[in-house]
């Protein structure tokens, strides 16, 4: 009984510990619009001017991070678990996984926001919302303006990072719709989700290997002037890591975050069977369809599944840590 006793007094304790310090005692706390405002007022537009620069540059620079949101916020949630290399300890992190080597880039750029933002306000910004303010402009830089949207942002940098991990949640292009709907359902996303996040193939380019043995290689609904097209880019034998050129996934508008891809879904004009997937039921093709045909459909819901996504998993309040370099974890 004694035992008890004290047990209900430690209990009693912290209940009135966390009604006297309110929130702040909680390990967790939701992400917010303007979050820096008063840490690091200028860490938005460090990031955005960084993006413009690199944009302008080598507009790839911009599908590479809207990927490497969607490839980080999949595996472990959005905390950058994704940034971090090989060490003795840890030799195999996610961005040695199938899923993500050798076609995920834009880790150097990464580094350089980090850079700038460290100069600025050295340990304020973490490297996961790094990750999601890069792909946010990224989106408003390659739409031209026409997806433009405020980023919550308040996440903090994971610790941990295995390559066994993407493999759990990231599906191979290869997939058909049910597999699509069900890793996004498992991350707390849905069908529309699946949909409209996908339009985001109009931009980047795509490894031959991702495609060839089952758009090419073996029967598929591709449009056979595309197929002819594509045979004369890609060697029938490309294997990742050999000799495997890459391809634009959108030959009309290849530089611009537009609808287009739609467009080239109803054509049977794309490059994965996850793309021609969209097709294969009422409900997805249906979106399919208001996304090519209506102006400003998709942008809208576009950015509001980027926010959403940008939101898995999210490490806040007292978890993860503030790395002060992207690609390892603090030692204290």
């Amino acid at each position: 009984m004694a035992a008890i006793a004290a047990k209900l007094q430690v209990f009693v304790a912290c209940a009135l510990l966390l009604l006297a310090v309110g929130c702040q005692a909680s390990p967790f706390w939701p992400l917010e619009i303007g979050y820096y405002h008063d840490k690091c007022p200028q860490a938005e537009a460090v990031v955005k001017g960084v993006m413009e620069k690199a944009i302008s540059q080598n507009p790839g620079n911009g599908a590479a991070m809207i990927r490497m949101l969607f490839h980080d916020c999949f595996v472990e949630g959005c905390d950058a678990s994704v940034l971090l290399d090989p060490t003795p300890f840890s030799p195999t992190p996610e961005k040695l996984s199938p899923p993500n080597d050798p076609s995920l880039r834009g880790f150097e750029l990464i580094d350089a926001i980090k850079d700038a933002l460290e100069a600025a306000c050295p340990g304020i910004v973490s490297c996961a919302d790094i990750v999601a303010f890069a792909a946010r402009d990224a989106s408003c830089i390659l739409s031209r303006g026409n997806v433009n949207f405020e980023m919550p942002s308040g996440r903090r940098d994971g610790t941990f990072s295995n390559a066994s991990e993407p493999l759990k949640f990231l599906v191979p292009p290869t997939s058909n719709l049910n597999d699509l709907v069900a890793s996004f359902v498992i991350k707390g996303l849905n069908a529309e989700d699946l949909v409209v996040l996908s339009g985001a193939h109009t931009i980047g380019r795509s490894h031959c290997s991702s495609f060839i043995s089952d758009r090419l290689n073996t029967p598929s609904d591709i449009n056979g002037g595309l197929a002819a097209f594509l045979r004369e880019q890609c060697p029938a034998d490309a294997t990742p890591g050999g000799n495997d050129p890459t391809v634009m996934q959108d030959v009309v508008t290849p530089n611009k975050l537009d609808r287009q891809y739609y467009k080239n879904v109803l054509s049977h004009t794309v490059l994965f069977t996850s793309d021609a997937a969209l097709m294969t039921s009422a409900e997805t093709a249906r979106m399919v369809v208001e996304n090519a045909k209506i102006p400003g459909w998709w942008e809208d819901r576009f950015e509001k599944a980027m926010v959403k996504m940008a939101g898995i998993e999210v490490k806040t309040g007292y978890q993860g840590q503030i790395r002060k370099n992207c690609r390892a974890i603090n030692h204290y």
